[in-house]
């Protein structure tokens, strides 16, 4: 090597060292905070009585997107879009929610967040509950989770039982005590980690049914012991904030907050019709907070159509700017929304019954097809044909966001429009159905 070449070399070197040590420092640590059938009008900035100062506080200093749809109305479909940035139904896990007898669950052949960031060097964690199948192929550590801590599936369902790993630790299970342990674990993980980037999928029990809390928080809300549980998840997020400051991890860290439906028997909806389970708005809208001091401006609101799935697409974003085209995605990176910008990357979003499509949403409209009555599952576009009479649902997003008053009869364009979408959907989803096709009226 000549001299010139060997001043080169040690000039560059030292660059090329920097530069990587750069780009690794900028890397995020993630933390999703998911809670458990929690509505959007649970929050105190949106009107609720339950306190929610941690939370709010979260939305304040970050920011908080209006328009936000889980990718299901139940709880397993939806958290599996949101780790994989697919819609359920493309993996097998749209048609039910799991239950302790299932043997199925999240295909191996899933790439997950997790796994995604494994390969940039994070450690990651699930802490809380996991829903996603509980045979030894579809345990949260065979999907790219270092650490798991929590329990597989609801609590409502029989033989519930805490988990270390595929250890079991604890059955029956001392719920009132889960939030408070879920927390330590977080933060124990956080601090162990902190010298590398980790990822921790916070996946919190409440306030799904049946209603605990600890002794420091029971019977302190005016909201009944669903408003107890709320105040304590909402204590959780204050020391989870509380761990990254006092190790400087806070400019370092993006943290979603959200919940995996809409509220079910209890809770808020903020407005919105109906609830978990069902097919209107308060089935799938959800909170969606993003948290990152210096990358995210405080106040930030985007009116932007979103989803769950949009998750992984935007943390893949942020670790590597080379988008993975191996992948079918359905999510997109929504860096923007959470930038302020009200321009969605989708043009349309598909809300899922089981694996059925029974509703479209663009910025400004949504069309429902359909929704249940009684002991009914009706199906408003057939009403026509079958009945006489045509009744179309499409409701002007901007203008009537509870779902009010159908302007169908008043925007024809704009109807056609939307179901030529549906069309479209249902023939690009529908070979992928593993149950026949539902029952409907008429």
């Amino acid at each position: 090597m000549s001299l010139r070449a060997f001043l080169i070399y040690l000039l560059f070197v030292p660059f090329l060292f920097i530069q990587t040590l750069q780009a690794k420092e900028q890397a995020p640590n993630i933390i999703i905070i998911l809670a458990d059938d929690l509505g959007v009008g649970d929050l105190s900035m949106n009107g609720s009585p339950i306190r929610t100062p941690n939370i709010d506080a979260l939305a304040k200093q970050g920011a908080y997107l209006n328009n936000f749809y889980a990718s299901a109305n139940v709880c397993s479909p939806s958290r599996a879009g949101l780790l994989t940035g697919r819609y359920p139904i493309r993996m097998g896990m749209a048609s039910s929610v799991i239950e302790p007898e299932s043997t199925h669950g999240l295909p191996l052949s899933e790439t997950t967040l997790a796994e995604m960031l494994k390969g940039y060097g994070y450690n990651n964690a699930i802490i809380g509950k996991w829903h996603l199948g509980h045979t030894k192929e579809h345990w949260p550590t065979s999907h790219g989770f270092d650490y798991y801590f929590g329990l597989p599936y609801s609590n409502d369902m029989k033989n519930v039982a805490l988990y270390r790993n595929e250890k079991l630790i604890e059955q029956p299970v001392n719920q009132a005590s889960l939030t408070q342990r879920y927390t330590k674990e977080t933060t124990d993980f956080i601090v162990k980690n902190r010298k590398q980037p980790f990822f921790v999928y916070m996946s919190h029990t409440f306030p799904h049914i049946p209603l605990y809390a600890s002794e420091k928080f029971k019977g302190k809300s005016s909201a009944g012991i669903y408003g107890d549980a709320v105040e304590e998840l909402d204590w959780s997020v204050g020391e989870v904030i509380k761990t990254l400051k006092e190790h400087q991890l806070d400019k370092n860290t993006l943290i979603f907050f959200t919940s995996d439906n809409g509220a079910w028997f209890e809770g808020s909806n903020a407005g919105f019709r109906d609830m978990k389970g069902l097919t209107w708005e308060g089935a799938y809208r959800v909170p969606l907070i993003a948290w990152w001091p210096g990358k995210i401006k405080a106040g930030t609101v985007s009116n932007g159509i979103s989803m769950n799935l949009d998750i992984l697409p935007t943390v893949s974003s942020l670790v590597d700017s080379r988008p993975n085209d191996s992948i079918l995605l359905d999510g997109r990176n929504i860096w923007s929304l959470l930038q302020g910008n009200n321009v969605s990357p989708h043009e349309s979003l598909y809300l899922f019954n089981n694996e059925d499509i029974t509703a479209v949403r663009t910025q400004n409209w949504k069309y429902l097809a359909r929704a249940y009555y009684k002991n009914n599952y009706i199906a408003f576009e057939n009403i026509k044909d079958k009945m006489g009479f045509a009744y179309e649902l499409l409701f002007d997003m901007q203008a009537d966001k509870p779902e009010r008053y159908s302007q169908a009869e008043n925007r024809p364009e704009v109807l056609q429009k939307m179901k030529s979408k549906l069309a479209d959907g249902r023939q690009t989803f529908g070979s992928m159905r593993t149950a026949p096709e539902p029952k409907v009226f008429p």
